[in-house]
């Protein structure tokens, strides 16, 4: 079993309750990564409900959540021949920490027309990309984040004005991703900002969207992470995700807050 699978497993507590771990390996700091709670979240409700995939899956993060026990509450809202809408309640020590709603359905059972104006970046191939050296994050134990534009940021602590990273992104185990990863990968990059005011303060996030779209094939996932306006100390990031055949696998859109340091 991989470690993401492992780490993300969760035990029925009832038909609607699920107990899950948050592991190390996981965390920016103390606090663990908003993607990989919500595919805590996102796990629980796979279990829960009559549809397999998240199709569109929408959380607010109303606490960091730490190493430990935390608690899934799934209610049921409707369920059509082939989409089921949920809630879900990500509990820790009885605090609400996490809530979201949810569509869930059967990729490998889409069908219908495809179109699309956006366009994988042209990139150096995953094994000509250097693994990014910041080993000091617990996260990069997990995950393998060669970034292929925006590194300048961090090895030379340079700021380039874009607003963008683009990264590969793989497992360190050698993992293919499914459909519940990709709430945690389309989380898992540095915030865009950092390439704005440089590789340094807390941008924690408020909202979380992710939209997949299909199940990755084997191999690493090309990112595109983008902000593209910061009012006030708040920013939108957008985040699109290819697997390895080219094909978009998910989109995202979060709200952040920009905290700078003092």
């Amino acid at each position: 079993m991989s470690q993401f699978l492992s780490d993300t497993a969760v035990s029925p507590l009832n038909e609607s309750r699920w107990r899950a771990e948050v592991h190390r390996g996981w965390r920016i700091g103390s606090v663990a990564n908003g993607g990989y709670v919500l595919a805590l979240v996102g796990r629980a409700l796979s279990e829960a409900l009559k549809q397999p995939d998240p199709l569109s899956i929408n959380a607010f993060y109303l606490a960091p959540v730490l190493l430990g026990e935390v608690e899934v509450a799934v209610e049921s809202l409707s369920a059509t021949r082939c989409t089921h809408f949920a809630s879900a309640d990500l509990r820790q020590e009885g605090e609400l920490k996490l809530r979201a709603t949810a569509a869930y359905t059967d990729l490998d059972k889409l069908k219908g027309p495809d179109w699309a104006n956006v366009r994988p970046p042209e990139v150096p191939a995953f094994d000509e990309a250097a693994s990014l050296a910041m080993s000091h994050l617990e996260i990069h134990q997990s995950i393998d984040l060669r970034l292929v534009q925006g590194a300048e940021v961090f090895t030379d602590g340079q700021i380039n004005g874009t607003g963008e990273f683009v990264a590969w992104l793989a497992h360190k185990d050698g993992a293919t991703p499914g459909p519940i990863d990709l709430l945690m990968f389309v989380d898992i990059m540095p915030p865009p900002i950092f390439t704005l005011y440089g590789a340094s303060g807390w941008v924690p996030t408020v909202e979380l969207t992710v939209q997949v779209r299909r199940k990755p094939a084997a191999g690493p996932l090309l990112a595109r992470h983008s902000t593209r306006q910061v009012t006030r100390g708040v920013a939108e990031t957008d985040t699109e995700i290819w697997d390895s055949e080219g094909d978009l696998v998910a989109m995202a859109r979060q709200t952040c807050k920009v905290r700078m340091p003092k």
